[in-house]
């Protein structure tokens, strides 16, 4: 879902996008982008409902939007941390990419705030 987000927020901000989402931040993402990555991630969600029996349709499309949600904000966070270290990638072991972190940032950030959302259904339910 994270790649998911990831991918579509890149093609419909690059192909749609006119408003910033945090210029100051990350100059290249916009409202657009964001909002296509939502609305993609959420018909993955559906999709991976629909083709799986693991869990129901209401709880894939709320592990969606807590994805692209937080995926978003750790893609956002870790932009922050560059332009303050005055550095353009995280690494060089993947060239083109910004590094492995830059690879990674969104699922690192996101996991533990999907993970607290499966404890505590696990705990209500």
């Amino acid at each position: 879902m994270i790649w998911t987000n990831d991918t579509f927020a890149y093609l419909v901000g690059k192909n749609f996008g006119k408003h910033k989402l945090l210029e100051r931040i990350s100059p290249k993402k916009t409202i657009e982008g964001f909002i296509g990555g939502f609305i993609f991630t959420l018909i993955a969600g559906y999709l991976i409902a629909i083709f799986s029996d693991t869990l129901s349709i209401y709880l894939w499309l709320i592990i969606s939007i807590i994805m692209s949600i937080f995926g978003t904000l750790g893609d956002l966070i870790q932009s922050k941390f560059k332009r303050q270290a005055g550095v353009k990638d995280s690494g060089s072991i993947m060239p083109g990419h910004g590094g492995i972190f830059d690879r990674l940032d969104s699922i690192i950030f996101a996991s533990p705030f999907l993970y607290a959302f499966l404890q505590i259904l696990n705990h209500v339910s």
